[in-house]
C-alpha cells in the first residue's frame, strides 16, 4: 500500500509539470492504475479482515449452557421441582421469580416499617403473592387504623393465627408500637415471639443487684411519706449495711429483725436482702410522687436486671411485678416501661401456672393497656377473671374479700387434700385448684368480673411488719382505704356481689354504712344485689377474748379487739347495717362452721359460733367444716360451691342472662 501511494504522488507531480497534451494523456493511464491498485487495497482487505475473525472464532469459543448454570445458581430453591416443572421452562420461571418477589417484598417490610405510616393501595391487596405474605401486611397495616374496632380485631387476629413463620414473627416484633404490644400480651394464648427481648443493659462489674437496690432506696425521698414507707426503707437500707459489713468486715455477722441468724463470709444470703428492699420499693411504688424518680434512677433496668437474677424465686418475681403494676397506673410511664423490656415479660409470665404470679401480671398489663381497659388496679386489687382481653361483654361485679391473717390467693383455694385421700382419688388429684373463683366460677359466671381485694392483717403486734401499721388500720381507716381503691377500679358501675370471709364481712358491712354517706360512693351501694358471708362474727367471736386473756403471749391489734363480744362498736354497726339492708332488699346468705379449728398444736376452738353467724336476715347454713376451711369447698360439685354459685346466678339473674 506504501508503494502504491508513492506511485500516486509522482504521477500527480508530473501532471502539474508538462503541458495539457500530455496531462490529457497522462491522466487517464494513472486512473487505470489507480483503479488497479485501489481494487488491490480492497480486496487485500477483505481478505486480511476474513482471516483475523477466523482466527479469533478459533481463538475464543462461548458456551451458553455455563451461562445458562451460572444463571441457575443465584435461585434459591426451596422445595424440590418436579420433572414436569423442568420441562416447562416458562413455569419454573414464574415459579422462581415470585418467591424472589417474596424475599424482596419481606426485605423491604423489615426495613422500611414507616411504609406503615402511610395509606395502603388497595393493589397491595391483590398482589400475586402467597396469601399469609399478605395478611400479614394488610394486619400490621390495620393495627394502625384510627377505628379502634378495626385495631383491636387485627390484634386479635394476629395473635390467634399460629401459622406464621419465624421471619414474620421478627418482623412484627419490630414493626408493632406500644399499644398493640401490650394487647397482643393480653390475648389469650398469644406467641411470645411476638415480643422483642428485653434490652441489654450493661452493668458494672463490681456493682452487685443488692447495691443497686440500695443505692435506688437511698435515692428515693423519704420525707412526708407514710410511716411504714420509712419504716421498711429503713429496714432494707439497715439489712444492706449489715449484708455489706458481713462481706467486708469479720467472720460472722448477727443481723436485726430480717437476719437472726448468723450468715458467713461466703454465705451472704443476697437474696434475703434484695427481698427487703424490694419490700420498701413496693411501698414506695404506691406513692405517685415516688414514681418518677424510681423510673430516671434506672429502677426499671435494675428491677429487670433482680428479675433475671431471681427467675427461680417466685416471692421476688411478684413483688418485682408488683411494683411495676403500681409505676403502670401512671400512664405518663407507659413507653419508659414498654422501652425497657417488660411487655415480654409480664407476656410470658401471665402464661404461668401458678395462679398468683400470673394475676399479677394480669393486673400489671391491664394497668398498661389504655385501648379496652378504663379502669385502674391500685396495689391489693386484683382482677380474676377476665384477665385477658375478650369479646364477652362483662355485666356484673363479684368481690371477694378475705379475713384475718387470709390474703387474696390462699383464702379461696381449693380445700386441702391429705395424702390418703390424694391416694384414694388419683384421678382426680390433677383437677386442684389454687383460687376456685378464678377456676370454677369464671367458667360457670363467664360475663361476669370477679375482683380479688387484698390487705394486711394481724393478730397482734409481734407478727406486724410495720408498727405503725396496727395504730391506723382500723375497720374505718381500711374501709376508707378499700374504697378508693374500688373507685379507680370501676366498682359500683354495673351490678356487685359481695363474697366475705371472717373479719371480711364486717368491712363490706363497714364499707357500704360509708359508700351511703359518700356522694361518690353512693352508686356502689345502689349496685349491691347481694352478699355472701362465710362464717363473719357478726356478734364478735372468742378468738379476741382469747387473745385478751393471754396478753402476755399475744398482744392483739386494733382489729382483734374491735372483734370482741358484745363490743359496742361492732354492735352498732350490725344494726345499722340490717337497716340499711332491710331497706335496700340486700340479698344475704350466711354460712356458718361447726367444727373446731386450731389455734396453735395444743389448742382447738370454734372461731365464730352458729349465733353469732347469723346475721339476723337471710338465710343461714351451717356446715360441718372449720373456720379455715368454710370458705374453701372440697370439689366443684360440693354442697358448698354448688350453693354459693346458685345465691350468686339468682342475685344477678335479671342482669347476667340478658
Amino acid at each position: 500500500m506504501s508503494g502504491a501511494a508513492l506511485r500516486l504522488i509522482r504521477c500527480r507531480r508530473l501532471s502539474t509539470t508538462t503541458g495539457s497534451g500530455v496531462k490529457k494523456v497522462f491522466q487517464w493511464r494513472n486512473l487505470r492504475k489507480v483503479a488497479k491498485v485501489t481494487g488491490a487495497v480492497v480486496l487485500g482487505g477483505c481478505l486480511f479482515i476474513t482471516y483475523e475473525v477466523a482466527v479469533l472464532d478459533k481463538a475464543i469459543t462461548i458456551d451458553t449452557s455455563a451461562i445458562l448454570k451460572e444463571k441457575y445458581k443465584s435461585y434459591i430453591y426451596l422445595k424440590a421441582i418436579s420433572s414436569e416443572e423442568k420441562e416447562n421452562f416458562a413455569g419454573e420461571l414464574t415459579q422462581k421469580a415470585r418467591k424472589e418477589l417474596h424475599k424482596a417484598a419481606r426485605r423491604f417490610l423489615e426495613v422500611s416499617s414507616w411504609l406503615f405510616q402511610q395509606s395502603l393501595d388497595e393493589h397491595f391487596r391483590h398482589v400475586d403473592a402467597d396469601p399469609h405474605e399478605v395478611a400479614l401486611w394488610v394486619l400490621l397495616k390495620r393495627m394502625k387504623s384510627t377505628n379502634k374496632a378495626v385495631r383491636l380485631q387485627a390484634v386479635q387476629d394476629l395473635a390467634e393465627n399460629h401459622h406464621w413463620h419465624d421471619y414474620q414473627y421478627q418482623t412484627a416484633a419490630q414493626v408493632i408500637d406500644q399499644r398493640t404490644a401490650v394487647g397482643l400480651a393480653r390475648t389469650p394464648g398469644v406467641d411470645l415471639r411476638f415480643f422483642r427481648p428485653p434490652p441489654v443493659v450493661q452493668y458494672l462489674e463490681d456493682v452487685s443487684a443488692e447495691d443497686g437496690l440500695r443505692e435506688l432506696l437511698a435515692s428515693l425521698p423519704q420525707s412526708e411519706v407514710d410511716k411504714c414507707v420509712q419504716y421498711f426503707t429503713f429496714v432494707a437500707l439497715r439489712e444492706s449495711t449489715q449484708s455489706l459489713a458481713a462481706q467486708r468486715g469479720g467472720l460472722w455477722c448477727f443481723g436485726g429483725n430480717g437476719l437472726p441468724y448468723a450468715q458467713s463470709l461466703t454465705s451472704v444470703p443476697s437474696e434475703k436482702v434484695e427481698s427487703f428492699c424490694l419490700q420498701a420499693l413496693v411501698q414506695h411504688s404506691k406513692v405517685q410522687s415516688h414514681c418518677d424518680p424510681i423510673v430516671k434512677n434506672g429502677g426499671l433496668h435494675l428491677l429487670q436486671r433482680v428479675f433475671q437474677l431471681r427467675k427461680d424465686s417466685l416471692k421476688i418475681q411478684r413483688n418485682i411485678v408488683r411494683i411495676i403494676g403500681n409505676l403502670a397506673i401512671n400512664e405518663s410511664l407507659h413507653q419508659a416501661i414498654v422501652q425497657s423490656g417488660w411487655v415480654s415479660v409480664l407476656g410470658e409470665m401471665m402464661q404461668s401456672p401458678h395462679v398468683i404470679q400470673a394475676s399479677h401480671a394480669a393486673r400489671a398489663l391491664a394497668n398498661l393497656d389504655r385501648e379496652t381497659v378504663m379502669e385502674k388496679y391500685e396495689d391489693g386489687l386484683y382482677v380474676l377473671h377476665p384477665q385477658t382481653r375478650g369479646n364477652q361483654p362483662i355485666k356484673a361485679d363479684v368481690l371477694f374479700i378475705h379475713g384475718i391473717l387470709g390474703a387474696a390467693f390462699k383464702t379461696w383455694r381449693q380445700k386441702d387434700r391429705s395424702i390418703s385421700s390424694e391416694e384414694d382419688n388419683t384421678e382426680s388429684s390433677n383437677d386442684y385448684t389454687e383460687c376456685w373463683p378464678k377456676s370454677w366460677l369464671a367458667a360457670d359466671c363467664p360475663n361476669i368480673r370477679v375482683l380479688s381485694v387484698d390487705y394486711d392483717t394481724h393478730l397482734s403486734d409481734w407478727t406486724s411488719s410495720c408498727p405503725a401499721e396496727n395504730q391506723r388500720k382500723s375497720l374505718a381507716c381500711r374501709s376508707q382505704e378499700l374504697l378508693k381503691k374500688l373507685l379507680q377500679a370501676g366498682v359500683g358501675e354495673r351490678p356487685v356481689v359481695w363474697v366475705a370471709h371472717s373479719m371480711g364481712g364486717l368491712l363490706v358491712k363497714k364499707m357500704l354504712l360509708d359508700a351511703a354517706e359518700d356522694p361518690e360512693m353512693q352508686n356502689l351501694l345502689k349496685k349491691t344485689k347481694g352478699i355472701l358471708f362465710y362464717s363473719v362474727p357478726h356478734r364478735g367471736t372468742y378468738m379476741a377474748e382469747y387473745s385478751v386473756n393471754v396478753r402476755y403471749l399475744l398482744f392483739p391489734s386494733i382489729e382483734v379487739k374491735e372483734l370482741c363480744r358484745d363490743s359496742p362498736a361492732l354492735h352498732n354497726l350490725n344494726e345499722n347495717f340490717l337497716d340499711m339492708a332491710r331497706e335496700r332488699d340486700i340479698k344475704v346468705l350466711s354460712f356458718a362452721e361447726t367444727l373446731p379449728t386450731y389455734i396453735g398444736p395444743m389448742i382447738k376452738i370454734l372461731v365464730v359460733p352458729s349465733e353469732s353467724a347469723d346475721l339476723g336476715i337471710g338465710e343461714l347454713i351451717e356446715v360441718n367444716v372449720d373456720h379455715l376451711n368454710i370458705c374453701k369447698p372440697e370439689k366443684k360439685d360440693s354442697f358448698l360451691y354448688r350453693r354459693s354459685l346458685q345465691f350468686i346466678q339468682e342475685a344477678l339473674h335479671k342482669y347476667i342472662n340478658h
